[in-house]
């Protein structure tokens, strides 16, 4: 299955300055049943969003009018906790496309952009103007460009570069899952074959 393809995106952004969020926290233990990634959006944060009446708590960020967008900005060290890849599955589920941190578990980073999401960890100080940012003017918007590996403010103008592996930023930028990054090197593997036979 393909993965849908990231070149840029220019969104709003949920800013949710929790640190330390793990995996549990994102996708709840009780919601892993499941084996294909639909529908674990809806269970995104479980525990934070609703109350024990599954009731929606009005303070959480997610359930705030005000917020909206295809960019999590998180806090510091997102993801951490278990292996589960549920973790980006709901994340994406839910409509984010890109989460922003200072400091990314490795093991979520890695499901992440499997996933089709992509983590950009910025710098601490940035981090905190896109919150400041985001704080003062809900509709600011913010550009993430992957073939530059840049993160942009937009109202400012104030930009900052991120890494990423370059054969995962291949597979985002053509939308490959690993199998299909192979299936499309086929050519180059065969001509390769052929070449080591002569």
């Amino acid at each position: 299955m393909s993965i849908e393809k990231f070149i840029t995106l220019t969104s709003t952004a949920v800013p949710m300055p929790i640190e330390n969020v793990d995996t549990d926290q994102i996708i709840p233990a009780r919601f892993l049943k499941a084996t294909t990634r639909d529908g674990f959006g809806e269970n995104l944060f479980r525990d934070w969003r609703y109350d024990a009446n599954n009731q929606p708590k009005k303070d959480f960020v997610l359930n705030q009018e005000k917020y909206s967008g295809n960019i999590l900005i998180a806090g510091k060290n997102f993801g951490s906790g278990s292996s589960r890849e549920h973790a980006a599955w709901a994340i994406h589920d839910y409509g984010f496309k890109v989460v922003v941190s200072s400091f990314f578990a490795d093991i979520f980073k890695g499901n992440a952009l499997n996933n089709g999401l992509l983590p950009v960890q910025v710098s601490e100080g940035f981090l905190g103007k896109l919150f400041d940012a985001i704080e003062k003017n809900p509709a600011t918007k913010i550009k993430v460009d992957l073939i530059k590996q840049e993160i942009i403010l937009e109202s400012s103008g104030e930009k900052e570069s991120f890494d990423i592996n370059p054969y995962k930023k291949e597979c985002l930028l053509n939308g490959y899952e690993d199998i299909d990054y192979l299936v499309n090197r086929r050519a180059k593997i065969e001509a390769f074959e052929k070449s080591r036979m002569n």
